[in-house]
């Protein structure tokens, strides 16, 4: 018998990913979705000599057509292979968060709500009323703080009880008189055909004219006359109007639940993220001190990473060659062979040896600086900039994984919305400066800037960018003519990386 499904559906920040965590622990695997470049996530929860397959997708903002990761999560949980869906929201962001609950609700899923990150909620003197919550919505509602494990037994007892139930919850979101007209419309055409997603669902898609659904519609064998309906509707109608109804009947739902069981003080609670906004993302002194965090980055490697730890692998390495050595001639070895293994085995590993703690410092500090939630202030800084040479913020983004490694961050292109945006992201991000080009550079830097080595490996990340920024804007100019896309992008609280 196969384990029970759970899949972990949830905006991105809202600690999806760290609650997938706590619950699979090291009983986790990394792929990919089939056909697409988005990573897919697995993992088996353990729990009173049972086991739950745990899936983890996309965190995304929507259940839309706009990007891979949104149409990978609306096929999995339209593929009804979950025998659960998990609804991570952030306490802090009860309104924006609501909106996915909606999508779900009108799938009429089987699900649990988690209400993340209560301790920042707490921080905020906000106050949520999670029965009344649940009584609104219709579903089971938990609180948690995943990253500290607090709410963990309560979130598997409630999903187990969901799986046993095997309850479909009903559809809350009230629309407005002229598009639920057309929803049952298009209801009425729909019933009894064999269509394999929810009824009223689809309804609700193809009035708001989502082209994915749509596209699925197509191939689903129904019958001409029922087609034809389908596509009159869009011939005789606004497209884009329904969808703006839609969207807003939807933000008026989350925003009234909200209203009703979430309690805010009077005057805002001022945290260490606003005060650190204040500076971090100034118009004028942001980018300023991106550079200077920047520079203290490859400071701090050079310093700790090849002065330190570099020499410190150096000198193991030498001891042991030098041990080795003596060891072969005393047992009168051939000449060749010390040679071979003195100079040429102990030399060469030695050589690569010195540079790994300098990359893994590196690596660390710029993972440090992306748990932190500085990274995404860095995007939002450089998004005016990056609109001059045609890209966006979330370009930016891609840019800075690269300076990790070039492959991940050719990949997370994938969330941009805008075919020409992701072409010239990816095209200009083998000009970052990965890892992998460190060692190169260390050896050039050692032979000839043996002093200036942190100004020097600073100045040829700056110049990778400026050449990428370059390049972007001819590509622009040339092969990939159009407007960008917006820059949409939450930024999330400063937190501590775990």
């Amino acid at each position: 018998m196969s384990n029970h499904k759970i899949a972990l559906v949830g905006n991105p920040n809202s600690g999806k990913t760290t609650l997938f965590n706590s619950l699979t622990g090291s009983n986790q695997h990394v792929g990919n979705w089939p056909g697409v470049t988005v990573e897919k996530k697995e993992g088996i929860l353990k729990y009173k000599n049972k086991e739950y397959d745990i899936i983890d997708l996309p965190g995304i903002y929507s259940l839309g057509a706009f990007s891979e990761d949104e149409i990978v999560a609306m096929d999995y949980v339209l593929s009804d292979d979950a025998d659960v869906i998990i609804n991570i929201i952030d306490s802090c962001n009860i309104e924006r968060n609501l909106y996915l609950t909606t999508q779900l609700l009108e799938m009429s899923k089987n699900m649990v709500l988690v209400l993340n990150m209560c301790d920042e909620a707490q921080k905020r003197e906000i106050q949520i009323d999670t029965a009344a919550l649940s009584a609104k919505l219709g579903v089971p509602v938990v609180t948690a703080i995943a990253h500290k494990g607090v709410g963990k037994e309560e979130i598997i007892e409630a999903v187990i009880k969901a799986i046993d139930d095997k309850k479909a919850y009903d559809n809350p979101v009230v629309y407005n008189e002229n598009v639920l007209h057309h929803i049952e419309h298009i209801e009425e055409i729909l019933e009894g055909k064999a269509t394999p997603y929810p009824t009223r669902w689809t309804a609700i898609k193809i009035v708001e004219g989502d082209n994915h659904v749509l596209e699925m519609i197509d191939e689903c064998a129904l019958d001409e006359e029922t087609l034809k309906h389908i596509k009159d509707f869009h011939k005789f109608h606004n497209k884009d109007s329904f969808e703006l109804e839609v969207v807003d009947s939807r933000y008026s739902f989350a925003n009234s639940v909200a209203k009703d069981v979430v309690m805010r003080p009077e005057k805002e609670v001022k945290t260490i993220t606003d005060m650190l906004d204040k500076f971090l993302i100034n118009k004028y002194l942001g980018i300023p001190i991106f550079a200077a965090i920047m520079f203290i980055v490859f400071q701090t490697t050079f310093i700790v990473g090849e002065e330190i730890f570099g020499g410190l692998a150096a000198d193991l390495v030498e001891g042991f060659g030098g041990i080795l050595e003596s060891f072969l001639v005393s047992v009168n070895s051939p000449e060749w062979l010390v040679a071979l293994v003195g100079d040429g085995l102990i030399g060469g590993v030695g050589a690569v040896i010195e540079f790994v703690p300098l990359i893994t410092v590196l690596y660390l500090l710029l993972g440090f600086l992306e748990d932190s939630g500085y990274m995404a202030r860095a995007a939002y800084v450089w998004d005016n900039l990056m609109r001059r040479f045609g890209l966006h913020g979330k370009a930016f983004i891609s840019m800075i994984i690269g300076f990790g490694c070039n492959v991940p961050g050719i990949m997370s292109t994938r969330t941009m919305e805008n075919k020409k945006d992701r072409m010239i992201s990816m095209l200009i991000n083998p000009f970052m400066s990965c890892g992998a080009k460190i060692p190169i550079y260390i050896v050039f830097i050692a032979a000839f800037f043996p002093n200036h080595g942190a100004l020097v490996l600073f100045s040829l990340y700056g110049f990778g960018i400026l050449v990428g920024l370059i390049m972007a804007k001819v590509f622009n100019n040339t092969l990939f003519k159009g407007e960008s896309s917006y820059f949409i992008m939450e930024l999330p609280p400063y937190r501590m990386p775990t």
